[in-house]
């Protein structure tokens, strides 16, 4: 068995020699000299060769077992017999134990650094208290130093924003695609930041991004032979969108084929003498009465020829809303409202409470129909099915309105693979593309596209574009119009492997570190944060989708 020295222990590796250790009230004092080389001057990188004169410092060490480490460490002064060099003497450096200006050892110094790179300042610092080391959060944010951004452009560069505080301030991250690690951060999101540092780094022969205009004119102004390559997640973000969009617009459609269904089915019924009922009025809910009052607020300041802009900063709304209000009568505002309510546990039982009601003339028990629905599946209380009947006998009750399916639910059963897809939603799917043309081609575009994005045939993206601007909706022709404006980078996305999977990777580690400094850390620190922590593994090298 090799023995080993208190040196080999303790400073492994390092040319010092130990000339005691006593252990003072749970501190373990290392009384120790430096035996390296001559240093050389840190000024002309002469090496020295007279010594001056000897001094102690003392260096906190990592800890040994419960135990503190101070280090008392003897070092030598040494002259610089350079005649031209300004500086006359200069104090050795020990390699792997002190640093200039520091009083503790390099590698207490790491361990500290990589604490306060994973957690921060306080949380840092509370951590170091349960280690017994000595490090308050200032400390700790000073040894933080973001590293020396490459000179060059990565070959395959991604660039993506985030937030600083959402809807105000935004900054960029710059990633190696290939790498994956972050290149760079931007305090902001303009064009003209992002050209700067394109001319000051040169060397991108691919960037990846999502369709940000200030991006696209930043490309082209400084790295014009770069190669553009548009996010195909993002892509698919946006046609969905734009079916969605379809399928807000034609909702009428479904509700009108809806309702002839429920009208064909109500007329296979036996016919009873009907119940005049009371003339029926929209329920005062919380969300009939906010748009009432606030299409008041806004057509009363318009009278008053307040422009958009100000009456959105005076009633703290958005400009689309405020246009919204302006340009959309008061009915049609009302039954949107009317609409966004969720369906209750009682709204499926509601068209045959009302066909009961008329039946018996409004005579009739709540407590009869309750048990009557709850053999059908109702699994509500009784006194919903009451007060349903006050608002019959009342006049206040809502109309039934047809089963129809959302906008976003439609969507994601077009925007989804067909196999995915069970025969319940097949089935409803179908019945939407039956009620409305402009839905069924919306499906059909949206359906190609996403199969040119999954399979990378960025050939037929021209072909696509031609036949959604032709005849679709407003929508779908609309984001065709985009893609046309942009067609050589979604091309080179629906074509190559690179995309910006990994850019969304770092823009939600980002995120994360930005919500574990609570939103009161500046710029440059979180910058350095994000360039000194280590990045996440890569899943393959040409980066991939989100979602």
């Amino acid at each position: 068995m090799v023995s080993k020295t208190v040196e080999d222990v303790l400073f492994p590796g390092i040319d010092v020699r130990v000339e005691g250790v006593n252990d003072s009230s749970g501190i373990l004092v290392v009384e120790a000299v430096s035996t390296a080389r001559p240093g050389r001057c840190p000024n002309c990188r002469k090496q020295a060769r007279r010594v001056h004169s000897t001094y102690q410092r003392t260096l906190d060490e990592r800890p040994l077992g419960s135990h503190r480490v101070v280090v008392q460490l003897r070092v030598r002064r040494y002259f610089c017999d350079r005649s031209s060099c300004s500086r006359t003497t200069f104090v050795e450096q020990v390699p792997g134990l002190s640093e200039r200006y520091r009083r503790s050892s390099t590698g207490l110094a790491d361990w500290l650094r990589s604490i306060a790179i994973e957690l921060g300042g306080r949380p840092a610092a509370r951590l170091c208290r349960r280690l017994r080391l000595t490090a308050g959060r200032t400390r700790l944010l000073r040894l933080l130093a973001a590293p020396a951004v490459p000179d060059r452009a990565p070959r395959v560069l991604g660039v993506d924003e985030f937030a600083f505080r959402k809807g105000c301030t935004y900054g960029t991250v710059l990633v190696d695609v290939e790498a994956g690690r972050v290149v760079d951060v931007l305090p902001d999101r303009t064009s003209e930041t992002f050209a700067a540092w394109l001319k000051d780094h040169p060397g991108a022969e691919i960037i990846c991004r999502d369709r940000a205009t200030a991006y696209t004119k930043a490309v082209r102004e400084a790295a014009p032979n770069a190669l553009e390559v548009a996010d195909r997640w993002h892509l698919l973000q946006n046609v969905s969108a734009a079916v969605e969009k379809t399928c807000h617009q034609h909702r009428d459609c479904l509700r009108k084929r809806a309702e002839e269904e429920s009208a064909a089915e109500v007329a296979e019924v036996p016919e009873v003498t009907p119940m005049l009922l009371p003339p029926t009025e929209l329920p005062r809910t919380q969300i009939i009465e906010r748009t009432r009052h606030r299409y008041e607020d806004i057509h009363r300041l318009l009278e008053k020829r307040w422009t958009i802009s100000a009456i959105a900063r005076r009633l703290n709304l958005d400009r689309k809303t405020v246009r919204r209000f302006r340009d959309t009568n008061l009915d049609q505002l009302l039954a949107s409202a009317r609409d966004r309510r969720p369906n209750g546990v009682l709204e499926p039982f509601k068209a045959y409470l009302n066909a009961r009601f008329t039946e018996a003339q409004g005579q009739v028990s709540g407590t009869r129909l309750f048990l009557e629905i709850q053999a059908r599946g109702y699994r509500g209380s009784c006194q919903v099915v009451r007060k349903h009947l006050a608002a019959l006998r009342a006049g206040t009750s809502e109309p039934v309105r047809a089963d129809i399916p959302s906008p976003r639910k439609i969507t994601s059963w077009i925007m989804r693979p067909r196999e995915t897809l069970t025969d319940s939603q097949n089935e409803r799917l179908l019945q939407v593309r039956l009620a409305c043309p402009d839905i069924t081609r919306a499906c059909d575009l949206a359906r190609a596209f996403a199969d040119l994005v999954r399979h990378q045939r960025g050939y037929l993206l021209l072909e696509w574009t031609r036949q959604a601007e032709q005849d679709a909706s407003k929508s779908m022709k609309g984001f065709a119009g985009f893609l046309r404006q942009d067609l050589d980078a979604v091309t080179a996305g629906l074509t190559l492997p690179w995309s910006s999977g990994v850019v969304e990777r770092h823009v939600n580690r980002v995120k994360t570190l930005k919500r574990a400094m609570y939103g009161r850390a500046s710029f440059g620190l979180l910058r350095t944060r994000i360039l000194t922590q280590p990045s996440m593994p890569l899943q393959r090298a040409s980066g991939g989708e989100e979602g």
